[in-house]
């Protein structure tokens, strides 16, 4: 985010890595399958290794430059890797992706709580767009298992640990945040197994990111460059579920995926800036 206070079960096992991506060209069964996927997975690496190596280096402008082309990158990916007409799943993962890129940049043009609240609203709203986009799929989740709870009780704890440091309005924020993040990763389950691990990392991340802002307890060396790594790689497996998921709607169709048994899914200030 910015510088200021920035298992498994048997339907996603169904859903196996020999399908095609959603909207893929037919016959094509790689995760990537056209050559501009795969050119910008390559640019997405690199600039996500220049990015943190100005994490490492404390260097922020490489730092800020770098980190507003991540999520394009990452939504060239998904966007080159899928072919017109592209499902809802795919369109609202890109749009939430859009928002994760406001989230990124955004609080740039502010400061201190101001910059937490530009943070916190782009990256509301992406979590918003990928609940949206993940929710056809949650009769295949966790949210009706009792693993449901863990996700409950880590969104319980991490409120409970940022709460004595932070004022009441940015208080509400995260109590909001959290239980959409929580939402989100939990409804990820229910898309491919690689999306359910990608749900539970980019919690991390956010954890991490709450816990340097109001956590006077919380110092973890080097923060912002694992801030940046989940992060990255959250997202990143939260696309590559969704380009794994062989089963993806067609476009414009609404209807729910039919359900499976319920054990179904995968376990799965500064500005801590995203960076």
């Amino acid at each position: 985010m910015t510088d200021a206070v920035h298992p498994r079960g048997r339907a996603a096992t169904d859903l196996s890595s020999s399908e095609p991506s959603a909207g893929a060209p037919p016959g094509d069964h790689r995760l990537l399958p056209t050559p501009w996927s795969r050119a910008a997975a390559v640019a997405l690496a690199l600039v996500t290794v220049l990015h943190l190596m100005g994490q490492l280096v404390d260097g922020p402008t490489l730092e800020r430059t770098t980190q507003w082309f991540l999520m394009p990158l990452l939504a060239a990916v998904l966007w080159s890797a899928t072919r017109a007409p592209r499902p809802r799943l795919v369109r609202l993962v890109l749009l939430a992706l859009g928002f994760s890129w406001v989230g990124d940049t955004l609080p740039d043009l502010f400061d201190g709580d101001a910059a937490f609240l530009a943070m916190v609203g782009g990256f509301l709203v992406a979590q918003v767009v990928y609940a949206v986009a993940f929710w056809p799929h949650r009769g295949a989740s966790l949210l009706r298992t009792p693993w449901v709870a863990v996700y409950a009780v880590a969104a319980v704890v991490l409120v409970g640990a940022c709460a004595p440091g932070a004022p009441t309005v940015l208080l509400a924020a995260v109590v909001v945040y959290a239980v959409c993040l929580v939402t989100t990763a939990v409804l990820a389950t229910g898309v491919h197994r690689l999306a359910g691990i990608g749900g539970v990392v980019f919690l991390v991340s956010d954890s991490l990111i709450g816990l340097g802002a109001f956590a006077e307890w919380y110092a973890l060396p080097l923060s912002g460059f694992w801030v940046m790594l989940t992060y990255v790689v959250g997202q990143a497996l939260l696309v590559a579920g969704v380009l794994s998921r062989g089963a993806a709607e067609p476009a414009g169709a609404a209807q729910e995926p039919r359900r499976t048994s319920h054990g179904a899914g995968s376990s799965s200030g500064t500005k801590p800036s995203r960076s």
